[in-house]
């Protein structure tokens, strides 16, 4: 599976990075790479956390728009 994943730079350095289709699921890390490679494994975690506890995925629709 593919999930659009949210890189927000932290003003006392690092990053931030949160999945907006699995609500909770939020990582950090001090470069973009670390951060990528943390919210990765924190989707892994996340998803065998529903599966294990036989919870369907959150629902939520993403959209792009242009302004």
């Amino acid at each position: 599976m593919k999930y659009k994943v949210v890189l927000e730079p932290q003003e006392e350095g690092g990053y931030t990075a949160y999945v907006p289709a699995l609500p909770g699921c939020v990582s950090q890390g001090e470069t973009t790479d670390e951060a990528t490679a943390n919210i990765r494994e924190a989707i892994e975690v996340y998803l065998e956390s529903i599966e294990e506890r036989g919870l369907a995925l959150p629902q939520i629709e993403e959209r792009e728009v242009a302004v």
